[in-house]
């Protein structure tokens, strides 16, 4: 059982809410996070400290009793908390995305069960992606009716066996799910068709593997969700396939937050940079024969850390912008032009924030010095957090699309979605 099902957790009603518990949240991660970027592994304990604070229902629909918090409120609690530590901000991004799709596709009686499980601390993890397969969204994991293999399965009210649907197959990158109350799995039906599925995490059939060893945001704990005959109610299986087939911005909102997350590590790097030359640096000996008593007071520090400056408020300029840009469009829009204004938007603060992560995550180092490189300070986990989040999808193609955009007029593939 986890912490929040055992704790009263807050449902927070505003923006201001939100912004506020997302504050009081990095304040108590940002402690210990050289700590578990050191140890790996899954971090149980700021994971159930994200779950109990009420922040993964500010997305939850107002109608159902949540915050529906702006698009830029999500992508500052969302910056907020990456800034103290990405892993753990990364932790529910697969959590909004479902609740987004939710939202969009889900019945009454299945938004008004998962959201109030959601107000209640319940964490819902991803099981999206494969391995070995021919591309990102060839998936081999199937949602069938069960045999005689799973004919005694059951579990907090999930049937499977003789009749029931199961779900079997192998998924990787499954961020969130080793400390989440429901998985979200896609698969491929009897049908044909794409669906996603809600499984318990704990139920039978359903193993989170605690492989991920990456070298950055290496407290995710994305690693392998085996399933086997995993049972899964009949009422808590969604037509997601049907999600992308028209104009949305379930893409677009997905990747504000991973925008947040790198313009979140871009702004902690900077943070430990001021931090490390104001308190440990010392002045290059030119800059000491020229007068120079600190490191502050060099004028090429003093010069590379204006532009860096410049570079994270840009970044953070974006990322706000492509939240208002968001907040302007439908939820469902109706058009493939309204689609590609919102993904455009979201592109460029992606683009543009992972490229900042990683030059200010590896610039920290020129301006604080050899003494920076130690171990006891863990700086290099910027730099490894920013360059393995970056590569999470290719910003090349981001910067293609806004640039056909501009010049050709051309909204991206996939209904305006990219």
């Amino acid at each position: 059982m986890s912490a929040a099902e055992t704790t009263t957790v807050p449902v927070l009603r505003t923006d201001e809410e939100a912004i506020a518990a997302a504050t009081a949240l990095a304040g108590e991660l940002r402690p210990g996070a050289i700590e578990r970027d050191r140890a790996g592994g899954v971090p149980r304990a700021a994971l159930a400290a994200l779950d109990r604070s009420g922040l993964i229902g500010i997305t939850v629909p107002r109608a159902h009793g949540g915050a529906e918090v702006s698009h830029v409120t999500l992508a500052e609690v969302i910056r907020l908390i990456a800034a103290a530590d990405p892993a753990i901000a990364q932790g529910p991004q697969g959590h909004f995305l479902f609740v987004d799709v939710l939202r969009q596709l889900g019945t009454p009686d299945q938004q008004a069960r998962v959201f109030a499980d959601v107000l209640a601390g319940r964490r819902l993890g991803n099981a999206l992606a494969e391995r070995g397969t021919k591309h990102a969204m060839a998936l081999q994991t199937t949602l069938s009716r069960g045999g005689a293999a799973g004919a005694d399965r059951t579990a907090g009210g999930d049937t499977g066996g003789a009749g029931g649907l199961v779900l079997n197959g192998r998924k990787y990158y499954c961020t969130g799910a080793a400390t989440s109350h429901r998985i979200a799995v896609t698969a491929v039906d009897d049908a044909g068709d794409v669906v996603a599925a809600f499984v318990l995490r704990d139920g039978p059939g359903v193993t989170v593997e605690g492989d991920w060893d990456a070298m950055g945001q290496r407290a995710t704990a994305s690693g392998t969700t085996t399933l086997e005959d995993a049972p899964v109610e009949e009422d808590l299986v969604l037509p997601y396939g049907t999600a992308y087939a028209g104009p949305q911005l379930l893409g677009a909102r997905a990747q504000l937050v991973h925008a947040a997350i790198e313009v979140g590590i871009a702004g902690g790097a900077f943070a430990d940079t001021v931090t490390f030359v104001r308190e440990r640096s010392r002045p290059y000996f030119e800059a000491a024969g020229a007068g120079y008593e600190r490191a502050v007071d060099d004028p090429h520090v003093l010069h590379r850390t204006g532009e860096l400056s410049a570079r994270l408020h840009a970044a953070e300029g974006l990322l706000e912008r492509a939240g208002r840009v968001l907040d302007g469009l439908p939820h469902v829009p109706a058009t493939r032009a309204e689609a590609a204004t919102g993904s455009l938007a979201v592109a460029e603060a992606k683009a543009f924030g992972s490229e900042a992560a990683v030059a200010i995550a590896s610039e920290l180092f020129a301006l604080t010095g050899a003494s920076a490189t130690d171990e006891q300070h863990d700086l290099h986990r910027h730099w490894r957090n920013a360059r393995t989040h970056s590569v999470h999808d290719p910003i090349r193609w981001k910067y293609h699309h806004v640039g056909a955009g501009i010049l050709a007029d051309a909204a991206p593939p996939n209904h305006g979605q990219i």
